[in-house]
C-alpha cells in the first residue's frame, strides 16, 4: 500500500515541480519586462530634460509681444496660429487670423559647395475688415506673408446673414487690373497690413515656435512621468 501511495504523489510533486518552475519563469520575465520598459522610460525622460533645459536656457524664447503698431496680439499658447485687432477710424474693426510658418521656398540660388542658406519661410493671413452688422458684409483678404513682404492672394466679400456653401471669391489676386490691384494693397496699408507686419510677424512666429516647442516637450514629460 505504501508503494502504491509513493507512486501515487511522484506524478502530482513532478507537476507541482513544473508549475513552481513555470511561475518562476513568468516572474522573471515579468521582471525583466518590468525592469526594460522603466529603464526605457528614463532614457526617454532623460533626454526629455536635456532637451528642455537646453531650449530654456541656451536658447530661451523672449516673452511674446502683446501689440505691435496699433494691433493688439492675442497668442493661441498650444496652437498654430494668433490674432491680431485693431480699430480703423470710427466704425472698422479689422482682425487677422496669421498661422506659425507653413512651408518654404529656397532663399535664392543654390549656395556655394559646403554653404547652406536658410529658406524662405511663409505664412498665411487672413484679414478681416468689418463695418458692423448694418453693413451686411465683412470684406477677407487672403494673404501670403514671407519676412520681407506681403503679397495679397484673395479678395471676397462675406455676407454677416448668412453663410453660402460655395461662394464666389473672385478671381486670384494677379489676374485684376495692375491699377486695381495697387489700390488693394494701399487699402491694406492704409490700415497697418503691410510689409512691416509681415516682418513682425515672422519674428513672432520664430520666437512661439520655441515657445511652442518647449511646452511640448514639457507635456510629454508630464505624460511620461505618470
Amino acid at each position: 500500500m505504501a508503494r502504491i501511495l509513493s507512486l501515487a504523489r511522484k506524478p502530482l510533486f513532478q507537476k507541482t515541480v513544473a508549475l513552481s518552475d513555470a511561475s518562476m519563469i513568468a516572474c522573471s520575465r515579468s521582471y525583466i519586462s518590468e525592469m526594460r520598459r522603466s529603464t526605457l522610460k528614463d532614457n526617454l525622460l532623460r533626454i526629455l530634460r536635456t532637451e528642455i533645459t537646453y531650449e530654456s536656457e541656451y536658447r530661451p524664447p523672449r516673452p511674446s509681444a502683446s501689440s505691435f503698431d496699433s494691433f493688439s496680439v492675442e497668442d493661441r499658447p498650444g496652437e498654430q496660429w494668433i490674432r491680431l485687432r485693431r480699430k480703423f477710424g470710427e466704425v472698422e474693426d479689422i482682425k487677422i487670423d496669421a498661422t506659425m510658418f507653413d512651408g518654404a521656398v529656397p532663399s535664392g540660388p543654390p549656395a556655394a559647395e559646403g554653404g547652406e542658406e536658410d529658406p524662405r519661410l511663409h505664412m498665411s493671413l487672413v484679414v478681416e475688415v468689418s463695418k458692423g452688422e448694418a453693413s451686411g458684409f465683412d470684406l477677407q483678404f487672403v494673404c501670403s506673408a514671407w519676412q520681407d513682404s506681403l503679397d495679397v492672394v484673395k479678395v471676397y466679400p462675406v455676407s454677416r446673414l448668412h453663410a453660402a456653401l460655395r461662394p464666389y471669391m473672385g478671381p486670384n489676386f494677379k489676374e485684376l487690373d495692375d491699377e486695381l490691384q495697387e489700390a488693394i494693397r494701399s487699402y491694406l496699408e492704409e490700415r497697418g497690413v503691410n510689409d512691416d507686419l509681415a516682418e513682425f510677424l515672422h519674428e513672432y512666429m520664430v520666437n512661439k515656435d520655441k515657445v511652442e516647442f518647449i511646452r511640448w516637450m514639457k507635456n510629454v514629460e508630464a505624460y511620461v512621468k505618470k
